[in-house]
């Protein structure tokens, strides 16, 4: 049975995903030992980025090229305008953070460079580009939450909520959702459009890791 695209994606992605998996901030969630200012941190950056993230699935949903991927995709979007963005208005009220002031967090350098890049994507990209762009997010979120629940919970109850967001079965079947569309999107390709999609999903995957790397050094402009 010939390889999948996206199969081919994740392996093409391995050394970065990799990456991701072993990074300290990622391994700091798993085990509860994350320092809290370094969370706090992501919590901020994380808000605003999905902020973006939502319009880019907007216009995934405007850009479909059929009505039943229209309405995932704008199920998609208000998925993450109210559950995973209403997690980090949970988190930001235990950090004495307002809703108001997490609208107002300044992106830091790899949250600027990750959202211009995918509503670039979004909008001069070709569909395939753009599913390619939105993949890495959704699919490595997944596939962290259920790697590190399958570890056991941490003490941090603020940790373990995390991981059940991200583990949820739900969340899962999104991700593959995504999986598929791509693959179905790909069939129909010329190789040189393939390379063009799949160098979207390397760059998101490169930014994702960018992410947690600056989460974990509370990474702000020098000036």
């Amino acid at each position: 049975m010939a390889e999948s695209f996206t199969s081919e994606l994740r392996r093409e992605a391995e050394p970065i995903w990799a990456a991701q998996h072993r990074h300290p901030f990622v391994r700091g969630i798993g085990d509860g030992t994350l320092p809290l200012e370094r969370f706090r941190f992501w919590v901020r950056q994380d808000y605003v980025f999905l902020i973006e993230y939502a319009r880019l699935l907007a216009l995934a949903a405007a850009r479909s090229p059929d009505l039943e991927t229209m309405t995932r995709f704008a199920e998609l979007m208000q998925a993450t305008l109210a559950v995973e963005m209403d997690l980090h208005r949970g988190y930001a009220a235990e950090f004495g953070i307002s809703a108001a002031e997490l609208a107002r967090e300044a992106k830091a350098p790899a949250t600027q460079g990750y959202t211009d890049f995918l509503l670039r994507t979004a909008a001069l990209g070709d569909y395939a580009e753009l599913v390619a762009a939105l993949l890495p997010c959704m699919w490595g979120f997944s596939e962290i939450g259920l790697s590190l629940a399958a570890v056991g919970r941490p003490a941090d109850p603020r940790f373990g909520k995390w991981i059940d967001m991200y583990a949820d079965p739900e969340f899962a079947r999104l991700a593959l959702w995504c999986r598929d569309l791509l693959d179905r999107l790909a069939a129909g390709l010329p190789p040189d459009r393939r390379a063009v999609a799949c160098e979207a999903f390397l760059v998101s995957s490169r930014y994702e890791l960018a992410f947690w790397e600056a989460a974990w050094r509370c990474e702000r402009w020098p000036v």
